[in-house]
């Protein structure tokens, strides 16, 4: 489990504790999107219901690498 420093939309600091393998497809995810880490956390906590953020972080990840599974054609891969 790493516990991060973030800063959200630029100024409001905070920490998130997130498993190593989340944390590493967080990077991949906004690295993918030509984002900061930061920008990407900053999207997510705009859209998060009532949960916390890092569980919205996670819920975040399922959705995107189950929709890349889904349609693979719009993150420019194809199925194999």
């Amino acid at each position: 489990m790493k516990k991060i420093s973030v800063l959200i939309a630029g100024r409001h600091a905070t920490s998130i504790s997130l498993e190593d393998e989340f944390y590493q497809e967080l990077l991949r995810i906004a690295e993918e999107q030509k984002i900061s880490r930061n920008e990407l956390i900053t999207q997510i906590d705009s859209t998060r219901n009532n949960q916390n953020l890092s569980a919205a972080i996670r819920i975040y990840i399922l959705k995107y690498l189950q929709e890349k599974l889904a349609a693979p054609e719009r993150f420019g891969q194809k199925h194999q």
